[in-house]
């Protein structure tokens, strides 16, 4: 329903108290305009029901399909890469790496390549870790912070690798270290030492795992972690969620989708002959 509302009383979205719709300022905290225009409600319902993991979920399997579309007569079928997209397909649709970041200034790359993967092994294998934590996380932090955690995450990781100087990387693999990071932050910060220990068990095991497969890097690894381990202490999962933080997801989720618009915009450079 985005239907406006005009009269009675609405959540603050700043610390949640009840404030009138049209009050100037909320009385509790300062917030300025805390009914958002009328609006703060429609949002608030939007946060509660962003469907995140779905998103998440859908968005990479929709991205894998299209890479292999792209360039089919690239597609590799040899020893693990069974159905792995070709590398300039990979590149065009926002994979990240020192090449595109620093050789081709596709800085937004850090964004999309969250969402791309480089094989049917890697996507499946992915997948069944964002649906084993995805909605842990939703849970415990909410559907908008961790789509927040997941973003910050997909940035840090990709960023560190780009830096470490890898030339080209792509997968959900960051932003899922960045869950298990976010996962650790709650149990520090509630003192819930389940569910600490055993995200920290987690991703011990993936790490270790990264160094004796092949082509797996680790930097993303290391850089979503840390990456999400500080979001999840910014975004205190004690407290409610607000609208502010739907807004901010909102925006993660869309400057997401711009960045893959991006790249497959600017593209032909890969496949000019």
């Amino acid at each position: 329903m985005l239907k406006r509302q005009k009269t009675g009383s609405v959540l603050c979205p700043s610390c949640g108290k009840l404030v009138g719709v049209k009050d100037e300022v909320c009385y509790n905290c300062g917030r300025r305009n805390p009914g958002m225009w009328g609006f703060a409600g429609v949002l608030r319902r939007a946060g509660g029901s962003l469907g995140f993991v779905p998103v998440v979920l859908y968005g990479c399997a929709l991205l894998y399909a299209a890479t292999l579309f792209m360039d089919p007569q690239g597609i590799r079928m040899s020893g693990l890469s069974i159905l792995s997209p070709s590398t300039r397909s990979l590149a065009a649709f926002g994979a990240s790496g020192a090449i595109p970041v620093f050789g081709y200034d596709r800085w937004w790359t850090v964004l999309s390549a969250a969402w791309l993967h480089g094989g049917l092994l890697h996507i499946a294998f992915n997948l069944l870790w964002i649906r084993q934590l995805a909605p842990a996380a939703a849970e415990l932090y909410g559907a908008s912070r961790a789509a927040i955690i997941y973003t910050v995450a997909s940035i840090a990781g990709f960023l560190l690798s780009s830096l470490w100087g890898i030339p080209l990387t792509v997968g959900a693999s960051a932003p899922i270290f960045g869950l298990l990071g976010a996962l650790v932050a709650y149990g520090r910060r509630t003192g819930s030492r389940q569910v600490g220990s055993q995200a920290l068990t987690y991703a011990a095991i993936l790490f270790v795992f990264g160094f004796l497969m092949p082509n797996i890097d680790n930097f993303a690894h290391l850089g979503g972690f840390v990456g999400g381990f500080l979001a999840g202490r910014v975004l205190n999962p004690l407290l409610p969620e607000r609208v502010a933080h739907t807004i901010a997801a909102l925006v993660c989720l869309g400057l997401t989708a711009l960045s893959i618009v991006a790249s497959v915009a600017t593209s032909g450079i890969f496949f000019a002959r």
